[in-house]
C-alpha cells in the first residue's frame, strides 16, 4: 500500500516521476525509530531522518539511512549516508566566514548593550520627572497670578495697577526662563550620549548588512560546490538546479536528496523511501516525533524532479488527460464574466513557485480551456481548505471584484470541526495577526506588528469531544480562521487536521470548508449568493 509519493517532473522530458512511501518502508522506518529511542544521542535535537529501500545490481535488497543537516555537529557519521559532495571544497571559506560571523555577533551584542543606552534612559527619566514637578509648580503659580490679577483690577488703578501687573508678568517670564534653562541643561547632558548611541546604531546597521552579505556569499559558494547526481548519470550543482532567486539555507542537506544522490552515485535502484521527525517536537510545533512527513516544499521538492530522473517507468505517474483534470473541478456558477468552483482539499488555488507545485485550480482551468487566457483568481483558499473559489474571465471584472474583497464587501461563511470542546455558543474573535518572515507560512498573534483580524463564530453542534463551528471572517488575513481557532486568546482549540497550528488528532484532511460566498455581481448588478455542501 502506498501512502505517499515522492514525485517531480523530469527537467528534460517533463514526465512526472514517482517514488513511493509504502507500508513496508514505513515499517523499516519504525524499526529505526526504535533504535533511535534506545540511544540518547539521537534525542538531543529534533531533526528529520530517512530510510531508502534499494535493489543492488546483484538483485539483493538493502536499506540506507540518513539524517538532515548535522548530527551533534558532525556531517559524517559511521553507518549513515554521507553528505552530498561539495561542502568539503569550501570548508576553508566556510570556517573563515563562520569566524567572521561570530565576531560580528559578539560586536552586535556589545553595541546593543552599550552603557550609554542605560545612562541616557536614566538621565532622561530624571529630567522628565524634574520637568513634570516644575510644570506642576508653574501651573499653581499661574493660577495664583490669575487670582491676584483679578484682585488688582478690583482694588488698584493707575500707576499702582501697572506696577502690580508688571510684577506678575515678570514672575511669568522668570518661570519661562527657568524651564528653558532646565531643557537646555537636559540637552547638554544627553547630547553626547545620543551621539554615542547614534554611532552605535549606525555601526549595528553596517554589521547587519555585512553579516547578510557574508551569509549570502557563503551560501552561493556552497550551492555552487554542491553537486547532485540523478539516475541518468547527470551531475549538476545546486546553483544550476535552482538559479532563480535565493536558495533556502540547508538545501541539499535534507534526507531525501542525500539518499537519492547516494543511490544514483552507486547504481542502486530505489524501491521506496520514508522520512520522519525524531528528537522532540520542532520549535514551531509543526513536526511531531515519530510522524512521517513528505519532502519539504522549499528545499527538497524543487530538486525532486532532477533527482528522480532516470528511474524505471514503473515509478512514472499515470498520465491524466485534459478531461480528467477538469472533471475534478466542480463548477457551481458560471457566466461570461466569472466562474465559481468547489475547490477540493489538497489542491492549490494558484500555481506555486516551483515545477512540482504547478497543479492548481487556475492551471487546470487554463489547460482545459485555453481560450480563457485571462482567467484569474480573485482570492485564494489554503491548499488544504476546500470550498468556493471565484475566478474572473477579464481584467475589468477582476479589478471590480478585487475591490469588493479589499473593502470587505464580500460576505464569507466557513464551516469547521474543532478538535475539542469550547464553552461559548457564539461570539467575536479580535486578534491581530502577523506573519513572522523568519517562520513562514506560520501566522501568530502580535499586538505590536499584527494587522487587525476579526472573526464571528457560532457553534453549530457538538459530537463527543468535537465541536462543529460556523465562522464568518470580517477580515481576510492569511490563516485567520486557523489561528483564531487555535490561539488561547481565541477559541483555544485547533481545527481538526491542522498540524501547522498544533492539532495532533488523527485526521484525513484539514476540516475547514468555505461554504458560502455572497457579493454583488460587478456586471449584472445583482447579488450572487453561492453555497456548497460541507464535505465532512
Amino acid at each position: 500500500m502506498v501512502s505517499y509519493w515522492y514525485e517531480g517532473r523530469c527537467p528534460e522530458s517533463g514526465a512526472l516521476l514517482r517514488l513511493p512511501r509504502t507500508a513496508f518502508v514505513e515499517a523499516i522506518a519504525r524499526d529505526l525509530m526504535g533504535e533511535l529511542a534506545t540511544d540518547g544521542v539521537y534525542n538531543r535535537e529534533g531533526k528529520m531522518y530517512g530510510v531508502l529501500l534499494v535493489e543492488l545490481p546483484s538483485g539483493e535488497r538493502q536499506v540506507f539511512k540518513a539524517f538532515s543537516g548535522l548530527l551533534n555537529g558532525c556531517s559524517v557519521v559511521e553507518g549513515w549516508v554521507p553528505p552530498i559532495p561539495g561542502r568539503e571544497d569550501v570548508a576553508g571559506e566556510e570556517s573563515q566566514t563562520l569566524a567572521a560571523l561570530e565576531a560580528i555577533k559578539q560586536e552586535l551584542i556589545t553595541l546593543q548593550k552599550l552603557p550609554e543606552r542605560v545612562q541616557y534612559q536614566v538621565i532622561s527619566d530624571e529630567f522628565e520627572q524634574q520637568l513634570q514637578v516644575m510644570s506642576q509648580v508653574h501651573r499653581t503659580c499661574k493660577q495664583e497670578r490669575e487670582a491676584k490679577r483679578q484682585l488688582f483690577y478690583d482694588s488698584l488703578s493707575g500707576e499702582a495697577l501697572s506696577i502690580a501687573l508688571e510684577k506678575l508678568q515678570e514672575e511669568s517670564r522668570q518661570q519661562g526662563i527657568e524651564r528653558r534653562k532646565l531643557k537646555a541643561q537636559q540637552n547638554t547632558v544627553l547630547q553626547p550620549l545620543q551621539i554615542s548611541i547614534s554611532a552605535a546604531d549606525q555601526r549595528i546597521q553596517e554589521l547587519k548588512q555585512r553579516r547578510k552579505a557574508l551569509s549570502r556569499q557563503l551560501q552561493a559558494q556552497m550551492h555552487q560546490a554542491y553537486s547532485l547526481m540523478n539516475f541518468l548519470g547527470m551531475s549538476v550543482s545546486l546553483q544550476q538546479l535552482m538559479p532563480a532567486g535565493s536558495i533556502p539555507t540547508g538545501t541539499g542537506d535534507c534526507c531525501a536528496p542525500k539518499l537519492l544522490h547516494y543511490a544514483a552515485q552507486h547504481g542502486f535502484k530505489p524501491l521506496a523511501m520514508a522520512e520522519f521527525w525524531w528528537g522532540g517536537n520542532s520549535e514551531n510545533q509543526e513536526k511531531v516525533q515519530g510522524e512521517f512527513y513528505p519532502a519539504c516544499v522549499e528545499r527538497c521538492q524543487p530538486l525532486m524532479g532532477f533527482l528522480l530522473s532516470g528511474l524505471k517507468s514503473q515509478f512514472a505517474a499515470p498520465s491524466r488527460g485534459r478531461e480528467g483534470s477538469c472533471r475534478e473541478l466542480t463548477v457551481i456558477y458560471e457566466d461570461e464574466w466569472l466562474i465559481a468552483v468547489n475547490k477540493p482539499s489538497g489542491l492549490l488555488s494558484v500555481p506555486g513557485r516551483y515545477l512540482d507545485t504547478q497543479d492548481s485550480v487556475l492551471s487546470r482551468w487554463r489547460y482545459c480551456f485555453p481560450d480563457d487566457g485571462e482567467m484569474m483568481t480573485v482570492h485564494r483558499l489554503d491548499q488544504e481548505t476546500s470550498g468556493i473559489l471565484v475566478l474572473t474571465r477579464n481584467s475589468q471584472t477582476h479589478r471590480q471584484l478585487s475591490q469588493q474583497f479589499q473593502q470587505r464587501q464580500i460576505h464569507k461563511v466557513y464551516e469547521a470541526i474543532l478538535a475539542g470542546e469550547i464553552t461559548e455558543e457564539e461570539g467575536v474573535i479580535d486578534l491581530p495577526l502577523w506573519g513572522n518572515p523568519q517562520n513562514r507560512p506560520y501566522q501568530e498573534v502580535n499586538r505590536e506588528y499584527g494587522k487587525p483580524s476579526i472573526t464571528q463564530f457560532r457553534v453549530m453542534g457538538r459530537l463527543g469531544n468535537y465541536t462543529r463551528v460556523e465562522f464568518i471572517p470580517l477580515t481576510g488575513r492569511t490563516h485567520q480562521l486557523r489561528v483564531h481557532a487555535a490561539d488561547q486568546g481565541g477559541l483555544g482549540v485547533t481545527i481538526l487536521g491542522d498540524r501547522l497550528y498544533g492539532c495532533n488528532a488523527v485526521a484525513s484532511r484539514l476540516h475547514l470548508h468555505a461554504r458560502e460566498l455572497r457579493f454583488e455581481h460587478p456586471q449584472l448588478g445583482k447579488t450572487l449568493h453561492l453555497h456548497t455542501e460541507t464535505p465532512f
